[in-house]
């Protein structure tokens, strides 16, 4: 198959109605299971750094104002910018993140995809999850800055 041949075939799956079916829903699950793990993940972390302030006389304790989105950023960038291209819960709801360029979703953009999600959600909550209701392909406001979507995954 020639480069073209492969990318019309791509983006033929990508228009794809049974790609996007139930992606919402699949979406919001995933992000509730992610995130749990985030805070079960920053438990050992915070008790770590909880000892270090011991030992720092509360310097350490400095940490835990950006704990969270550590934990977060680092989880999305091994996990959604990793060979799967979803996060775990991702995987667990059938789903995972796409380039329309038909590139792949490296720790960078997998990254800046979680950032530019908590940055439109803190400003225009609950208006950036309206545009999933009004796009093709259900993608939002991120999603159509970064050129990604979220599909179906194959197998599910």
């Amino acid at each position: 198959m020639t480069e073209t041949t492969l990318n019309t075939t791509r983006m033929d799956s990508l228009d794809a109605p049974r790609a996007y079916s139930g992606v919402r829903t699949r979406r919001m699950l995933s992000f509730v299971f992610d995130y749990t793990i985030v805070l079960l993940l920053s438990v050992p972390v915070a008790i770590v750094v909880f000892l270090l302030g011991i030992v720092t006389f509360g310097l350490a304790w400095g940490l835990y104002a950006v704990l969270l989105p550590v934990i977060a950023i680092l989880y999305l960038a091994f996990t959604m910018g990793g060979s799967s291209q979803a996060t775990p819960g991702m995987r667990m709801a059938g789903v995972r993140v796409v380039r329309l360029d038909g590139g792949i979703v490296d720790p960078p953009l997998a990254v800046l995809h979680g950032v530019l999600f908590w940055a439109s959600s803190a400003v225009l909550t609950p208006l950036v999850l309206l545009v999933g209701l009004f796009t093709r392909r259900k993608q939002l406001l991120h999603d159509l800055l970064l050129g990604t979507v979220v599909v179906r995954d194959r197998d599910h």
